[in-house]
């Protein structure tokens, strides 16, 4: 038997329906929300956090590194190019970007850390940075942040990868989880 009980039965929106109940025109830059993976291992991760970024409004922040366009472009399934912005200087954009204003958010596990559960939605600009998968973000930058988030885990893995790490920060910053 399958099927629900007693109850409506379940429709799903067509593409074109949702495409309507969304954004009319894609961003240049929203300038609110940013995913800052400003040191990659992995270019498979970039793809996948691009579309993430599109899904909640952010922006990405990428290093110059030679390998990082053509990854970020074999990765992206959106028909359009997301919004990145490009530093050859890590430390000096995120410098930069605190002292305009924004609040930089780390993912890290450090003593101090807030529970991702816990996380209030981004009010004002805000830096959501990720580190290196195998050593997280370098000490150097740690100075750098106003906070840190943890992503609670069950299993025996130390961490998550960037791309799942960064999309469920972004989703939780931009409010909608």
């Amino acid at each position: 038997m399958s099927g629900r009980r007693n109850g409506p039965a379940i429709r799903t929106r067509t593409p074109g329906e949702l495409r309507r109940s969304r954004r009319p025109r894609a961003h240049s830059c929203w300038d609110h929300l940013y995913a800052a993976p400003l040191w990659p291992l992995h270019g498979a991760n970039l793809g996948t956090l691009a579309r993430t970024c599109d899904a909640v409004g952010a922006c990405l922040a990428l290093p110059r590194h030679s390998w990082v366009p053509e990854a970020l472009a074999r990765g992206n399934t959106l028909r359009k190019p997301p919004c990145v912005h490009w530093t050859g200087d890590p430390l000096g954009w995120l410098t930069r970007q605190r002292a305009r204003g924004a609040r930089i958010v780390g993912v890290e596990l450090a003593e101090e850390a807030v529970r991702l559960a816990d996380l209030p939605a981004a009010r004002e600009p805000t830096v959501m940075v990720l580190g290196h998968e195998q050593h997280g973000i370098p000490p150097e930058a740690l100075d750098l942040l106003d906070e840190c988030v943890e992503i609670p885990m069950i299993g025996t893995g130390a961490s998550l990868n960037v791309a799942v790490a960064g999309s469920l920060g972004l989703y939780k910053l931009a409010g909608l989880l």
